[in-house]
Order: C-alpha cells, then sequence, then structure tokens
C-alpha cells in the first residue's frame, strides 16, 4: 500500500510541473486603442519603460509606442517598409527592433520578410531588411494537409532568428516547426528547419500566435490563445530540449502578442473582438 501511495504522489508532483492552471495571475491591465484592434505583436526594449506594438495585415507600417498600461503615447512610420503581413517584434541589446513580416495564412508567400528597424529611442528610424525562404517549402501553397508554413512567432538571440510556425494543416497535430535565420541584411536568405515541439491537438487552442525572450536569453515564451509555454535550461539552437512548462490561463481570446515585462512578469495582448475592444494584461509567473 505504500508503494503504490508513493507512486500516486510521484505522478502528482509531474503533472503539476507540466501543466499550471492560473485563475489569479492573469490580470487585465487595460483595453487598448481602437488603432490597435488587430494587434499582431508587442515587445519592449531593455531598459525602455514603453512597449512598442503592430497591427497586421490590411494596416499601414505603422509601430505603435505605448505605455504599460497600453495606451499609445506615439505612432511611428517605419520607412522603406511595407506591411504585406506584419505578425511579430522582437529586440536586440543594441536598441534594434524586428518586425517580422512573414505572415502567410495560406502558406503561398515564396518571399519572407523581416525588418530591422534602428533609431527608434531617438524617433529617427532607419530600416534594413532580410527576405527570406524556408528551405522546406517547395509548393506554394502546399497541399492542405501540409500546411505549417506560416509564421507569427519569432524571438533573435545570439545574432540569429527563431522562428515558430502557426500550424494550419487540415490533420492538424499540435506540432510547431522551429527555423532558424542568421540576422544578415539582403536577399536569398534561407531559414533552416531546425526543430519541431507538439503543443496539443486542439487546433482552436494550440496556434503558436507570439513568441518573447527575456533579457537575460534564458527563458523563452510561446504564446497561444489560451496558453503560454515556457522554456528553459535549453543549450544552443535546442530550444525544446531544456525544460518546457505549459501554462493553462483560463481565459480564450485571440490573442496575439507576449513579451516580457521582467523575468517573473509577462506583457499578453489580444485583438478586438465583436463587441469588446482588444486588451493588454499582465502574467505574473512563479518565480
Amino acid at each position: 500500500m505504500k508503494l503504490k501511495i508513493s507512486i500516486f504522489l510521484i505522478g502528482i508532483t509531474l503533472s503539476v510541473s507540466c501543466q499550471k492552471k492560473s485563475q489569479h495571475d492573469f490580470l487585465s491591465v487595460n483595453h487598448l486603442s481602437n488603432s490597435l484592434k488587430e494587434i499582431s505583436g508587442v515587445t519592449r526594449l531593455p531598459n525602455d519603460s514603453h512597449l512598442y506594438a503592430i497591427n497586421d495585415s490590411g494596416n499601414d507600417h505603422t509601430l505603435f509606442r505605448l505605455l504599460e498600461n497600453g495606451e499609445i503615447l506615439d505612432e511611428i512610420k517605419i520607412p522603406n517598409s511595407e506591411n504585406i503581413d506584419w505578425e511579430d517584434l522582437t529586440y536586440d541589446h543594441q536598441n534594434n527592433l524586428y518586425i517580422g513580416d512573414f505572415g502567410n495564412n495560406e502558406n503561398k508567400r515564396k518571399i519572407l520578410t523581416i525588418y530591422t528597424v534602428s533609431g527608434i529611442t531617438s524617433n529617427s528610424p532607419e530600416t534594413n531588411s532580410i527576405e527570406f525562404t524556408l528551405e522546406d517549402q517547395k509548393k506554394f501553397p502546399p497541399s492542405k494537409k501540409k500546411r505549417n508554413f506560416d509564421i507569427e512567432a519569432f524571438i533573435y538571440k545570439d545574432g540569429s532568428f527563431y522562428l515558430f510556425t502557426k500550424n494550419r494543416s487540415t490533420k492538424f497535430n499540435g506540432e510547431t516547426k522551429l527555423y532558424k535565420l542568421l540576422n544578415t541584411p539582403g536577399k536569398k536568405q534561407v531559414a533552416k528547419l531546425i526543430g519541431t515541439y507538439k503543443t496539443c491537438s486542439d487546433p482552436n487552442d494550440c496556434f503558436i500566435s507570439g513568441a518573447a525572450i527575456n533579457s537575460k536569453g534564458n527563458k523563452i515564451a510561446l504564446l497561444t490563445y489560451n496558453k503560454i509555454f515556457i522554456l528553459s535550461d535549453f543549450e544552443g539552437d535546442h530550444l525544446f530540449n531544456g525544460k518546457i512548462e505549459k501554462i493553462k490561463l483560463n481565459h480564450f481570446s485571440q490573442k496575439e502578442g507576449i513579451c516580457f515585462k521582467n523575468d517573473s512578469t509577462l506583457f499578453i495582448v489580444d485583438e478586438r473582438r465583436k463587441n469588446s475592444k482588444g486588451k493588454i494584461y499582465q502574467y505574473q509567473l512563479e518565480k
């Protein structure tokens, strides 16, 4: 009997370590302006108290500077850029912002783009671009059961970008693909497929819609409409080989952007719904 009880307790411990249900740590901060009704990404620069946000396709090439409560402080037109389908933002430690113009809902785009934006803090933005393809996509579009080439989330780490797909395959199996792309401005770059990870099997709740990395570079957050995956204890390119904690938010909405305020607090944003404005939230991680 003692042996059975011990095994049962171990099982409980492992279950809790893999999945935590949140009821009180997910807090609504504010409604977002109608100017951000199709918000698709959010980030912040180290040593900058502001947030930066973008809208996705159908909107212009504007970067929004926000206060931490989501209020718009500035609207900055990004020169030499086009918003085909802006989907996420990330940063480096030289005060550069990166805009991912790689949304590909129908999996038929042949050329994807990342814009490097410098000079944001001085209000004199300059832009360079990286045009790239995905090494394993050969058809545009592929068959519906193989449509796993839409990208809506990325981070910058150690001189490279790491891109996560939003799997739109008809036979959805929860798999997100991980690509690596060197930060080299110019055309004809190729993003290399370096890994995969199965989030879960529910197509309404397992799409990767945003990503973020903390300022130390040792913790990554992946966002879905109702979950956060926290990656830690990884080495090099092996982002899925460390510890992965799955957090259920118990709050379903079209969440599109995530970033770290600090190592224990996340900002999350969602799009406007029919009769409700989008919101900005804070989530408190366990310390």
